[in-house]
């Protein structure tokens, strides 16, 4: 028998999911793709059947999960342009048995596809505020939909900073988009752990380009985040530190997730299930378990 819907929790309504099962499957055609570094393809999937009405609109910060048959499922990030009809944008790197055949497939060619699922960026509490965005490595894929959100509505929103870090030059995702990121009234700030010979940058983490900003009001700025762990946890010490309160900072979590309803259990972290209860969360719920080691 199939499982009805898993109850909804988290900061955001989550209308789009009251009456969808979250088992069901839609079959999507791979319609673009384009390589952006090394191992990571940005991917637009069209519903096959135009007149699906499971074809939502999503939240940015929410995931879809991509299911290959034979092979497995993976949950991965939405990364359009929420404004946009046209499918769904995906940016995903090959890392396991999903991704790896993903990256072989081209255009035209179908797979699986269930959601959205999860909690989103905390849009409403952004309304008024500056906005801090702290990015590393593909976590700045989940947070492009939230950057085209705040271009398109660029006048409800204060100072946006966006800041971010990769390991080397090669591995900063979406360069192309850099300039138009900035003409909208983004402040890109770069840095990387490993310069090359090209690179006049900023070179370190991240922490240190946010302690550099001296937020001109940190208690109308929002930190939103997400990449490593532990660039996460730093970046969130160090909006502490400029007088952020943890009810101003949002992290996104990955974890194992393999039903995307909350039932399974593979992504609990603490109390929270974070198919369901997150991604996004805010910082005060999930603190205590950000520096629990290999929890």
């Amino acid at each position: 028998m199939t499982a009805p819907p898993a109850p909804l929790h988290g900061h955001q309504s989550q209308g789009n999911q009251l009456h969808r099962n979250p088992w069901y499957t839609q079959t999507v055609r791979i319609v673009d793709r384009v390589d952006e570094i090394p191992g990571v393809a940005t991917y637009r999937l069209a519903v096959i059947d135009e007149g699906d009405s499971h074809h939502d609109p999503f939240i940015p910060g929410q995931f879809n999960m991509l299911y290959l048959p034979g092979v497995g499922e993976s949950a991965i990030s939405m990364s359009g342009n929420p404004a946009e009809g046209g499918g769904w944008v995906h940016t995903v790197r090959e890392a396991g048995n999903v991704t790896r055949t993903l990256a072989g497939l081209s255009v035209g060619d179908t797979l699986g596809l269930r959601g959205p699922f999860g909690t989103g960026w905390p849009i409403p509490n952004l309304l008024g505020n500056d906005v801090l965005i702290v990015a590393g490595g593909l976590g700045t894929a989940p947070l492009r939909p939230l950057i085209y959100h705040l271009l398109n509505q660029r006048e409800s929103f204060g100072r946006i900073w966006l800041i971010n870090g990769a390991r080397s030059p090669e591995g900063l995702l979406y360069q192309r988009e850099y300039q138009a990121w900035r003409q909208g009234g983004i402040e890109v700030l770069l840095t990387v752990d490993r310069p090359n010979a090209e690179w006049h940058g900023q070179v370190g983490v991240v922490t240190l380009l946010i302690e550099r900003l001296k937020l001109p009001r940190p208690l109308q700025t929002q930190l939103v985040t997400c990449g490593p762990e532990v660039m996460m946890k730093y970046a969130a010490l160090s909006g502490l530190r400029l007088g952020m309160t943890p009810e101003q900072i949002w992290v996104s979590l990955e974890r194992n997730m393999q039903c995307a309803a909350g039932l399974c259990g593979h992504c609990q972290l603490g109390p929270e299930f974070l198919c369901k209860d997150g991604p996004v969360l805010r910082y005060d719920r999930i603190r205590p378990f950000l520096f629990v080691e290999q929890l």
